[in-house]
């Protein structure tokens, strides 16, 4: 006889739980695809000193990376460097074969800068609070 299984909810993180999940999805992801090939994909704008300024951070799969995270030193925005960056990212994705790049921003991050460089929203997510949006957009070029 077995004893029955119980389901608990937690408002508070439970981090061992949580990575009993990651290890397990990640196990089961790994057996369903070459997950192997994914590789990171990271560009940045340094001072002089080595000062990281802004950085472009994501990954690459098959034909298609993934934008995860852009950002730029508040007294350094509005002046073309999150474009250079998500443009050197394209680049060297490129050159890795790929032909989309993915991201996810909030109506209150770059979709504007993304929409500028030829990205579209595939789909929007409301009902965040205050009116937020979450945008998934994407940008496609061609094989050169």
């Amino acid at each position: 006889m077995t004893s029955p299984l119980a389901l608990t909810v937690h408002d508070q993180p439970w981090r061992e739980a949580a990575r009993v999940v990651d290890e397990g999805l990640g196990q089961a992801n790994e057996q369903a695809a070459p997950l192997h090939e994914v590789q990171a994909l990271q560009c940045f704008v340094c001072t002089p000193a080595g000062e990281v300024v802004g950085g472009a951070v994501g990954r690459t799969w098959g034909r298609c990376a993934e934008l995860q995270q852009l950002w730029v030193s508040p007294a350094l925005r509005r002046q073309g460097l999150g474009a250079r960056l998500v443009r050197a990212f394209e680049q060297r994705a490129s050159e890795r074969g790929c032909r989309l790049c993915y991201l996810e921003t909030f109506s209150f991050q770059a979709p504007a800068l993304y929409r500028s460089l030829g990205y579209e929203a595939v789909a929007t997510i409301e009902g965040f609070g205050d009116g937020i949006t979450k945008h998934l957009m994407t940008h496609a070029w061609p094989a050169p």
